[in-house]
């Protein structure tokens, strides 16, 4: 199954970095399993430079309640990664993320685009809670 991202979304970071030699399979390219951890990555940073708590051990944070990837072209080291992340529909306690995956040296193709769920929720409760007004507003297309 092949999930497209959607043409309504909000760019709301990039970030790039080595891909590392370690990170290639028997194949001799970036494991299956490195795709969705650089999109992690890219997640992540965006989030922690806005504030957020992303360690699960504060008072309310994100939390991936599902996450794809369809896989376009390989990507072979060396290279530079480059992802961009994007945010749209933003619910009562959750928002869309979408990553699409560049080589720096080949910026107009896209490698491999993906998505996730996030649900912003209560660490200590752990139940769902309402997006504050700043990640909303911020997310909001």
């Amino acid at each position: 199954m092949r999930i497209e991202l959607p043409d309504h979304k909000k760019l709301v970071y990039t970030c790039a970095f080595p891909m590392r030699w370690g990170d290639m399979d028997a194949m001799g390219h970036l494991n299956n399993t490195y795709y969705f951890r650089y999109f992690e990555t890219a997640r992540i940073d965006w989030l922690t430079s806005l504030g957020a708590d992303t360690s699960g051990k504060g008072d309310e944070g994100p939390l991936i309640v599902n996450a794809f990837c369809s896989f376009y072209r390989e990507l072979s080291y060396p290279c530079e990664v480059v992802l961009h992340m994007y945010a749209s529909d933003p619910g009562r306690t959750t928002f869309e993320s979408w990553v699409t995956m560049h080589r720096g040296d080949d910026p107009d193709t896209v490698y491999a685009a993906g998505g996730a769920t996030t649900m912003w929720v209560d660490y200590q409760r752990r139940k769902a809670k309402e997006l504050p007004d700043w990640l909303r507003a911020l997310v909001t297309p």
